[in-house]
């Protein structure tokens, strides 16, 4: 029905991939007061499921022991997850990234970063990291739509993501860009006018669901019934048409976020990752969902 992660690193690597999420303890432009000081408004800043305070290396082997309870002969995917992980001086990205991808399990360095910040010496750095194993950057792009994006807080224009898009590709890099359904005011044509721009740039995505969270600027504007969350059925069918609308060849990462149950607002059956994605499997089977159908009708 679509190209996942499992098997696109299986048809590279003929292994199964696991992401270990690790934590670079930094910080980001629309928290420090570069940008902003509240974040983006459906951030909570608390970072995901990262390790806080350890080493890179400890941090791996960490992982690494929850993996092989499952498989050992898996490889690792090591996924600098929280925040922006190359908001950073030079010499403290080289020694965090060089750690990780020297670690002989991990097979492929992923970084979630802005695109707003990739100065010409950190594209130089991932330029010269990915001739010694495949580098992965993830870019928080969430929508093509202005209006949206200054909503959301995101702090930059959608010529920045296209430019970081077009300079990572120049050097080689993986592209894959991350998208919220749901967000406050956009339609389902506005959605796929997303899917139809990042579909032409990018390798990968990662759809997420857009979770409430206690503690983000989304909570009090749910509170007040000024936003809603959006029900199973309307997200399994507009993700289903976002697949249609994907040209065959962009992985697809994710199908939906996962949100820490202790502070998840709603939607609440987003809560139970397993019973979604099952449900949405049988959705898209019951629909026939097909990645490329209407891309390549056009």
């Amino acid at each position: 029905m679509y190209l996942s992660m499992n098997q696109a690193f299986r048809k590279t690597f003929g292994k199964k991939g696991y992401k270990i999420a690790l934590s670079a303890g930094m910080t980001c432009p629309n928290r420090d007061g570069t940008l902003g000081t509240r974040g983006c408004i459906f951030c909570s800043g608390a970072g995901e499921f990262a390790q806080k305070g350890a080493s890179v290396t400890a941090q791996i082997e960490e992982g690494a022991k929850q993996i092989e309870k499952k498989n050992k002969d898996g490889l690792y995917i090591a996924y600098f997850q929280d925040f922006t992980n190359t908001y950073a001086p030079l010499p403290r990205l080289r020694e965090l990234f060089y750690e990780a991808i020297r670690h002989p399990r991990v097979a492929v360095l992923s970084i979630a970063t802005r695109p707003d910040c990739l100065p010409p010496e950190v594209l130089t750095l991932l330029e010269e990291l990915n001739r010694i194993k495949p580098v992965w950057v993830e870019l928080g792009l969430q929508t093509v739509h202005e209006s949206t994006a200054e909503f959301i807080r995101r702090g930059y224009p959608l010529s920045v993501y296209d430019n970081a898009v077009e300079e990572l590709h120049r050097r080689g890099i993986t592209v894959i860009t991350h998208l919220i359904l749901g967000l406050p005011g956009e339609t389902p044509e506005m959605v796929y006018q997303t899917i139809s721009h990042v579909g032409s740039r990018t390798d990968g995505v990662k759809f997420h669901l857009l979770h409430v969270v206690k503690g983000t600027d989304l909570e009090p504007l749910y509170r007040q019934g000024l936003i809603s969350a959006m029900s199973f059925p309307a997200y399994a069918r507009l993700l289903g048409e976002c697949i249609n609308r994907l040209p065959p060849h962009v992985v697809i990462h994710r199908l939906t976020g996962d949100g820490d149950k202790r502070t998840l607002l709603a939607p609440l059956w987003s809560g139970d990752k397993k019973h979604v994605l099952n449900s949405l499997s049988r959705f898209f089977a019951q629909e026939n969902v097909r990645q490329g159908k209407l891309y390549l009708d056009k």
